[in-house]
């Protein structure tokens, strides 16, 4: 439904011009590519300062290799036999007896040894001696001393259940010794 309103001087359009009040001109052919172009020369001009800034802040890009520092050696205890404190043997291989003959290879060692059982996987790959306190270091690596592929490391859960040191054996001692 059309509204009726009073004429005023807008409703009187003069001969000859094709425009009335704000409209737009109609857009000329190509202005679109011409946007484009710009922001493109914009984003090259920033991606080329960018680079600068880089180069700038890294004093320049080269070649060359950046020498990676060579790693201090640990300084690590010498081997011991702990005689107060008895090794736990676990075996986490699926070959019966393994844990039995590492305990008699410790033993003739001179290592007292503890428990010797089944560990709670039956899995495991590698052989480690896991102790319980910095002070075991040494003990520890008397133990890997004595089994052939094991490695040591520290691990303090083993405190808490009061087994200071544990020997967990992997599939590689029991290749080793032919198990």
């Amino acid at each position: 439904m059309a509204q009726k309103f009073p004429r005023d001087r807008f409703d009187a359009i003069p001969n000859g011009i094709e425009r009335i009040g704000a409209h737009r001109a109609p857009a000329r052919r190509g202005a679109g590519w011409i946007r484009f172009g710009w922001a493109a020369l914009a984003t090259a001009v920033i991606i080329g300062a960018g680079v600068v800034g880089i180069m700038f802040v890294n004093q320049g890009l080269t070649d060359e290799a950046v020498p990676t520092p060579t790693p201090t050696p640990t300084a690590t205890a010498e081997p011991t036999v702990a005689p107060d404190v008895p090794v736990t043997v676990l075996n986490g291989t699926t070959v019966s007896g393994l844990a039995a003959k590492a305990g008699e290879q410790l033993t003739a060692a001179g290592i007292p040894v503890g428990t010797v059982t089944n560990a709670s996987e039956t899995d495991l790959t590698e052989t480690y001696v896991y102790y319980a306190a910095p002070e075991l270091e040494g003990a520890a690596r008397g133990v890997a001393a004595a089994i052939p592929e094991s490695e040591v490391r520290y691990d303090a859960k083993f405190a808490e259940i009061g087994t200071p040191l544990v020997l967990v054996l992997g599939s590689d001692y029991a290749t080793a010794v032919g198990g």
